[in-house]
């Protein structure tokens, strides 16, 4: 039985249990430019990709094992690669975020990125760290348990990685450097994309063939791997007639948490388990648009508006059962921040023997906002109206900007931090102010951004970290999907207006079983309080995930010390680490 209106595209990627277990996974990554069919208008666009793939190729591995990826530059860009989500201990070199742990590789250059998946399982991801080239140069890192059927729950019959992206009909790289030349925010995706697939939703001759199908066997349990590769996009998430059963979420265990629809920001991942019991028949896997921001912003730019699809196919059904297109779910309204808040506060941890805990004491005690303010054109934008200001964004009201000449870890290493970067980054913000007012919305003095700067916040190795990330009003409320590399942390509270520090004592925090992310999606007019111990010595960014955010100075980089022994100590370059 198939789906007679369509024609399958997309290998499903399954997962078939081996015998032999990998000490190495090797792969060579070849990136250039190529040319791609634009959605829903003639002709091609020319974009950078790995090894001639949009999703880029799936990494896998066992917990353990070493991963070692040869990247070869062959685009005209300046590119790196980050592996999100891995914790790189002793190989900080390798972690990827250009101008923080390294210098990009030129093109006609090439680096061999070396590091251990160890004491992670789950579903993590790679992508360039480097302008908006990782709008197409992304793919999936999968790691599986050290055995076959080492999972906390029945092992499902076949894995399935499901990868959401954004699509551009023109370079992502000109887009970005446009933006910043002029100070305008770049033009929203054309579209979004499952798999790098827009699907049938987008009513053109040129999309025709381009949607992704997912086989399934009735009675059969699948384990999805969901990964939101957009750049500036949040997803629901939902396949009609169907439920899920999350199980995980940015590599970590969760408790069982049923649900029909899926909430994933730019960055994260979520694994769920998902039972093929509907009628056979074809089904849509939908994907649509969460826009957090306040005032709600209108619809993205794109030719539906608002939803990608792919399709469920269940190839047991008899032929009697292929009637009409398959059945669309109905998705949640555009700023239903009821349905995200709901799916973000409902996941906690999985306890296990000799998983992480949550730490109980805190050593250092941050209070962060995080959201957009305006400034003055800078220098280098030299197509800037200078009689207008343009939009900053800040952590503490200190912008972001990456140094130039070399990257902050090597200045690190090597103790030639004055001129890269300074030690100032501030625990709290310069005025304390009633931060979610939609009364201040664009027209506070508060909204004033100063010039931007690479500030870092020092932490003594082993040093337990409490942060309040609260998001403010200045410009726009948003959620910010807020990314810190080299750990993860403890999403220990989260909540709706002011953070007024009484969460704890009004036992509020969850000391108990809190989940653990690599990156939480800052609630719409709210905070979020983390926590996180500085056990990985080197220089590791936090930033917003929202590219379009990052890009514009929403980041920082702790500086962690080294600890007493060699093994908790800094080392020293690779021999073929790219110089700038």
């Amino acid at each position: 039985m198939s789906c007679s209106w369509m024609i399958p595209v997309f290998a499903i990627l399954a997962f078939v249990a081996s015998a032999a277990q990998a000490d190495v996974v090797e792969h060579t990554f070849n990136v250039a430019t190529l040319s791609l069919p634009r959605i829903c208008q003639p002709g091609n666009t020319s974009v950078t990709a790995v090894n001639g793939r949009v999703p880029g190729p799936q990494v896998e591995a066992r917990e353990g094992d070493t991963v070692v990826i040869h990247v070869i530059n062959d685009s005209p860009y300046n590119v790196t690669v980050h592996w999100h989500g891995v914790f790189q201990r002793g190989t900080p070199w390798a972690d990827g975020p250009a101008m923080v742990t390294q210098c990009p590789i030129r093109p006609g250059h090439r680096y061999t990125y070396r590091f251990a998946v160890a004491g992670q399982e789950g579903t993590l991801w790679w992508h360039a760290h480097s302008s908006y080239m990782r709008a197409t140069v992304y793919g999936a890192l999968v790691i599986r348990p050290r055995r076959a059927g080492g999972y906390p729950f029945p092992t499902p019959y076949e894995e399935k990685t499901i990868l959401l992206g954004e699509w551009w009909n023109g370079d992502p790289v000109a887009l970005e450097s446009q933006s910043f030349s002029t100070g305008i925010p770049a033009p929203n995706a054309d579209a979004y994309t499952i798999n790098g697939m827009p699907g049938d939703s987008y009513l053109c001759p040129e999309t025709t063939n381009r949607i992704a199908k997912f086989e399934v066997r009735r009675d059969k349990t699948y384990l999805l791997r969901i990964i939101n590769a957009a750049l500036n996009t949040a997803f629901f998430f939902k396949v009609a007639g169907h439920t899920f059963t999350v199980i995980a979420a940015d590599a970590s265990y969760t408790e069982p948490y049923a649900t029909d629809v899926i909430v994933i920001a730019p960055g994260q991942t979520v694994d769920a388990l998902m039972a093929a019991d509907a009628s056979p028949g074809c089904y849509h896997m939908a994907i649509s648009s969460y826009q957090s921001a306040i005032p709600f912003p209108p619809r993205p730019a794109g030719f539906n508006g608002n939803t990608s699809t792919a399709v469920v196919e269940y190839v047991d059904a008899t032929a009697t059962t292929d009637a009409g297109s398959p059945v669309l779910p109905v998705m949640p309204k555009p700023n239903d921040t009821y349905t995200a808040n709901q799916f973000y506060t409902s996941l906690t941890a999985l306890i296990r023997p000799g998983r992480r805990t949550v730490p109980l004491t805190v050593d250092t005690r941050m209070l962060v906002t995080v959201g957009l303010g305006f400034s003055s054109c800078q220098p280098e934008q030299t197509q800037c109206n200078r009689s207008a200001p343009v939009v900053l964004a800040n952590m503490n009201n200190v912008s972001f900007a990456l140094p130039n000449t070399v990257s902050m870890l090597e200045a690190l290493y090597r103790n030639t931090a004055d001129g890269v970067y300074t030690r100032d980054f501030p625990d709290q913000p310069p005025v304390a102010f009633d931060y979610t007012s939609r009364g201040l919305l664009g027209n506070s003095p508060l909204a004033s951004t100063g010039s931007p700067s690479t500030k870092v916040k020092t932490l003594r190795y082993n040093a337990t970290v409490e942060m309040v990330l609260q998001n403010t009003a200045l410009v726009g409320l948003e959620s910010h999907p807020m990314h810190l590399h080299g750990f993860n942390f403890f999403v220990v509270a989260q909540g709706f207006g002011n953070n007024d520090g009484e969460a704890a004592g009004a036992g509020e925090f969850n000391l108990v079983n809190p989940q653990e992310r690599n990156t939480v999606a800052v609630p719409t007019g709210g905070w979020a309080v983390i926590r996180f111990v500085a056990d990985n010595p080197g220089m590791w960014a936090m930033h917003c995930h929202i590219d379009s955010h990052f890009a514009i100075g929403l980041a920082m980089v702790f500086e962690v010390e080294s600890g007493p022994t060699p093994g908790t100590t800094l080392p020293p370059p690779p021999p073929d680490l790219p110089q700038c």
